[in-house]
This record gives structure tokens, C-alpha cells and sequence, in this order.
């Protein structure tokens, strides 16, 4: 069992920044793919970003690519978020979810592809 908890959600300004964290419990992090989700009010969850199980490869959703970064600190069982050039449109809660340690390669872009989920954190950016 792995447990997901987000933090680092909350108000900012278009064009600000912020950086999520996911914190995990249990053995398994290293050993899995992560990715980042988001969903708006009324609007499916959709695909942010997702790093590999080392850290080396990452891979973003166009509407975020070179504003968004994605790492992870496998020492410490945590995966972050940095969101710069924020915008209004980028309001919704975040979510991390963690990839089954058995699944092939690391990109996953759709809800399916993960096994665990945090129970998300608040992004509100303001016009």
C-alpha cells in the first residue's frame, strides 16, 4: 500500500509561481514512474507530467511544457511540482499519482496508467 499526500497548493497572482509537493510512504517509491494530474471545476482530470524512476526522463501536457518542471528526490520518498508563468487557467486542484512499480516505461497520460492516488491540493491563480 502506498499512501500520496499532496502539499504546496494555494492562491497566486498570473504569472506567479508555486511548487507542489507529494510526499509517499512505503518501500515501493523509487521503484515507481510518478505523474502529476489536475482537474478544474466541471472538467475531467487531465495529464500534467510524469518522471521516470530515476528522475532522468520527465515528459509534460503541451499546455504546461517550459512552464512546469517535475523532480524527484527518491532519498526522501518525495516527487515536486514547480509551476512557473501561472495562469489563470492553471486553477484547479493537483493531484500525484503513482504508477504500479511493475508497469513498462515511465510516461503514463491518462488516469488508468496509475495505481495511487493523493487526495490533491488547491491551485488558485487569480487574473
Amino acid at each position: 500500500q502506498v499512501q500520496l499526500v499532496e502539499s504546496g497548493g494555494g492562491l497566486v497572482q498570473a504569472g506567479g509561481s508555486l511548487r507542489l509537493s507529494c510526499a509517499a510512504s512505503g518501500s515501493i517509491f523509487s521503484s515507481s514512474a510518478m505523474g502529476w494530474f489536475r482537474q478544474a471545476p466541471g472538467k475531467e482530470r487531465e495529464f500534467v507530467a510524469c518522471i521516470s524512476r530515476s528522475g532522468r526522463s520527465t515528459y509534460f501536457a503541451d499546455s504546461v511544457r517550459g512552464r512546469f518542471t517535475i523532480s524527484r528526490d527518491n532519498a526522501k520518498n518525495t516527487v515536486y511540482l514547480q509551476m512557473n508563468s501561472l495562469k489563470p487557467e492553471d486553477t484547479a486542484v493537483y493531484y500525484c499519482a503513482a504508477r504500479d512499480k511493475y508497469s513498462m516505461g515511465y510516461i503514463g497520460t491518462t488516469v488508468s496508467d496509475y495505481v495511487y492516488w493523493g487526495q490533491g491540493t488547491q491551485v488558485t491563480v487569480s487574473s
